[in-house]
């Protein structure tokens, strides 16, 4: 995020790079950035002559570099912008004569996303010199729902703990995904109300009652009543709620249990760190470690695997996700 603020910064004080190479598995901050420079280097009577947009699929190396080398018409700058640039990866290298001597005139703005440059060859140490080389990083499940907060933040508003977890659980860790739900979800809020499971039940469609977070913690909790009434409506609205989703996070569940019961400091801030999860959940660690002792954990977790192969076909055929649903609850619980 520094990095990020750091880039616009720099922009905002026509501070910029004659080559902005933005490439990585997160495609959220390459659109980000590249729609900020579309946005704010030219004004829009200079757009129209200066500003271009490419696509990978549509061009070459050698035309994008003979755009780059155009003159500006009526202004300071031309901006040449690259999308889906992933798709010239054969041809990418060659690049680095003009990386080498660009047109000081031009910012070149590459969008090169879910891969990589070598950073053995040429072009990736030529970038390092004058350009701006950024890798925008996948984020890890367990930090998506601190980001969530901290993007809110930015703009004045709090979520629940609840609330992000629910989000996170339905979204994944697609960071464009989880933010074109929170625009839809800012234009119906007020303003400084906090973000709730009910607003995102009632806005989003995401239910803050039937949920594998809420199912997790009532098996932890040995509650069986509400587990029962979880995989119930699981089993009717399957499309919303596959099994391989359940089951995955079931198993994350009880394999980080293995490692509580490992562990020798139980507190708060030493289990939040080595399990890497958010410190407002360790207390349901804490309940679950005393239902279910590392013996019963292990056993839990072995028969986890044998469920997630019958769930894919392995060893077991025309098993419904009701079947699946109750024969997990009767194993775990």
């Amino acid at each position: 995020m520094e990095e990020i603020k750091k880039i616009v910064e720099n922009i905002n004080n026509r501070s910029f790079h004659p080559v902005y190479f933005l490439m990585g598995d997160e495609p959220y901050y390459i659109d980000k950035i590249s729609g900020y420079i579309a946005d704010n280097v030219l004004n829009e009577e200079e757009k129209g002559f200066n500003q271009m947009v490419l696509y990978g699929k549509d061009t070459s190396v050698d035309e994008i570099v003979s755009n780059a080398k155009r003159y500006p018409m009526m202004a300071e700058y031309q901006v040449v912008i690259v999308k889906e640039a992933q798709h010239l990866s054969r041809t990418i290298e060659n690049l680095v004569g003009y990386a080498e001597n660009p047109q000081p005139t031009t910012i070149l703005v590459i969008c090169y996303k879910y891969k990589k440059l070598d950073k053995r060859k040429k072009l990736y140490k030529t970038l390092q010199k004058d350009s701006l080389l950024f890798e925008s990083k996948k984020l890890y499940e367990n930090q998506v729902a601190d980001w969530i907060r901290r993007l809110l933040a930015g703009k004045g508003l709090k979520i629940s703990h609840k609330a992000s977890a629910l989000l996170v659980e339905f979204l994944g860790t697609d960071l464009s995904k989880i933010n074109n739900e929170l625009e839809k979800l800012l234009l119906v809020i007020k303003k400084n109300e906090e973000i709730t499971p009910d607003l995102i039940e009632k806005h989003i469609g995401i239910s803050k009652d039937f949920n594998n977070f809420e199912l997790k913690k009532a098996i932890g909790e040995r509650n069986v009543k509400k587990a029962t009434r979880i995989i119930t409506y699981f089993a009717q609205n399957p499309k919303d709620n596959p099994f391989v989703v359940t089951i995955t996070l079931l198993n994350t569940f009880f394999t980080q249990l293995l490692q509580y019961h490992g562990l020798n400091d139980h507190s708060s801030k030493n289990v939040s760190s080595v399990l890497g999860i958010n410190p407002y959940f360790v207390g349901e660690y804490q309940v679950a470690a005393k239902n279910y002792p590392m013996k019963q954990v292990s056993h839990i977790i072995s028969e986890l695997r044998k469920l997630d192969m019958k769930g894919k076909g392995v060893g077991a055929y025309n098993n419904s996700q009701a079947d699946l649903l109750k024969e997990l609850l009767v194993n775990v619980m």
